[in-house]
């Protein structure tokens, strides 16, 4: 349970569903309900397969490229801490790479926004790819990796009934509700990526001074 509870908690600030809420209304104000649920399913089941894919290949894609755990988990840390500092001065669409117009230009030109830009890079970014890594690489037993899957297909679940009471959380919280929210989950956020990086630079340092 303990598991269970700190990959939820680490997985759900990463990602932070809340964040990508104002984008998902501007993305789908022209849709009707049923499209508006039908995108943000298929958004948080592409998130929970790319997170899925990413949490049990991502060690052989590090052993392809000869990286580190350890090295990944710093930049792995600097770039959620990037993300928690973004959400705390509010510049969390930018830092994702989000540029409305972009977005509004591009959307045109697809049938569906469920991929990118939602699951790509909003939800399932590298913070929360390198920290799926990073958790693979601690836990071996079959059933704490059970436990990992089953919190990413919660973390994705509710990531999908935020989504889709999209439009009913911006008119009751607000712009202004949202930020508060967004920067206390960014505190959450840096913490997160700075325990990361210490923990891997103590390592590395205990092993240099064998």
């Amino acid at each position: 349970m303990d598991l269970f509870i700190y990959v939820f908690a680490a997985l759900f600030s990463v990602i932070n569903p809340l964040g990508t809420v104002p984008v998902f209304v501007g993305l789908t104000k022209e849709d009707t309900n049923a499209e508006r649920s039908r995108t943000s399913l298929l958004a948080a089941i592409n998130t929970f397969v790319i997170l899925a894919i990413a949490f049990f290949t991502g060690k052989y894609i590090l052993n392809f490229f000869g990286i580190s755990i350890e090295s990944l988990r710093i930049a792995g840390g600097l770039i959620i801490v990037s993300s928690g500092f973004a959400l705390l001065t509010g510049s969390f669409n930018k830092h994702k790479g989000m540029d409305r117009e972009k977005v509004k230009n591009d959307v045109k030109e697809r049938d569906g926004v469920s991929l990118t830009p939602l699951a790509i890079p909003m939800l399932a970014g590298p913070g929360a790819i390198s920290l799926l890594i990073g958790l693979q690489e601690d836990h071996h037993l079959i059933f704490d990796r059970l436990i990992i899957v089953l919190a990413i297909a919660i973390t994705c679940t509710a990531t999908f009934l935020m989504l889709k009471s999209a439009h009913f959380i911006v008119k009751y919280l607000g712009a202004s509700g949202i930020n508060a929210i967004s920067r206390i989950i960014g505190f959450i956020v840096i913490a997160i990526g700075i325990e990361y990086i210490s923990s891997s630079i103590m390592t590395v340092l205990g092993v240099a001074l064998l």
